[in-house]
């Protein structure tokens, strides 16, 4: 998945800006790291800069945090790792416009999660608005996709 890829190296101190965020704390970002979406996500208009931070080494959870609002963090899954059969068609004005053309793998689908407190068999996906990431050009945006086919709360646990 490329929007799993980490930088490894050090980079020198101005490549890097500091952010202090509510969850995580005092953060350095590396600017080439930075996600500029190209419209913001629905209900956060004050948001257009984020960085995708690992929720842990071996866990396929990352962190979409604002860069724009140190509250604004969103738990999110590529869409390849929920073992749903989850393909939608971007629409070609998007690819376009994240600069994605169709012989890329640079396009990677980001699901914004919500896993209700204590109980994370409960977590659901947003199928309906998914994040579209170009990873190399570190572009994305939300986009929304039919209501009658995509949920916006689709489970990805069977309930018990």
């Amino acid at each position: 998945m490329n929007a799993l890829k980490q930088d490894s190296e050090q980079t020198g101190a101005e490549k890097n800006i500091t952010v202090q965020t509510s969850r995580f704390g005092e953060i350095s970002v590396d600017r080439e790291r930075i996600i500029s979406l190209l419209s913001p996500i629905l209900g956060f208009p004050e948001s257009s800069r984020f960085i995708l931070k690992a929720h842990s080494p071996k866990s396929p959870f990352m962190w979409l945090q604002s860069l724009d609002n140190p509250q604004l963090a969103f738990v999110v899954l590529p869409a390849a790792l929920t073992g749903l059969d989850y393909q939608p068609e971007i629409p070609r004005q998007i690819l376009k416009e994240l600069l994605i053309t169709s012989d890329q793998d640079d396009r990677d689908i980001l699901l914004i999660l919500t896993i209700p407190k204590n109980k994370p068999q409960e977590m659901t996906a947003n199928l309906l608005g998914p994040i579209v990431l170009n990873s190399s050009k570190r572009l994305a945006v939300q986009i929304v996709l039919d209501p009658q086919q995509y949920d916006p709360c689709s489970r990805l646990f069977p309930a018990k």
